[in-house]
């Protein structure tokens, strides 16, 4: 009996994490996305003139 509840609760480690890869996948996709419409898409400055998208 212990042998079959640690493989189960092995499996369902696994399938978590497994959801939770993919998960990071979809939203490292999108902020990817994101980041090089950045790029593309510039708000302009105060100042009138085309400035960073980022602070750093």
């Amino acid at each position: 009996m212990g042998p079959l509840l640690l493989v189960l609760l092995l499996a369902l480690i696994l399938f978590g994490a497994g959801f939770a890869l993919k998960a990071l996948w979809w939203v490292a996709i999108i902020l990817l996305v994101v980041w090089l419409l950045g790029f593309v898409i510039r708000p302009t400055a105060s100042g009138g003139r085309r400035g960073r998208w980022y602070r750093w």
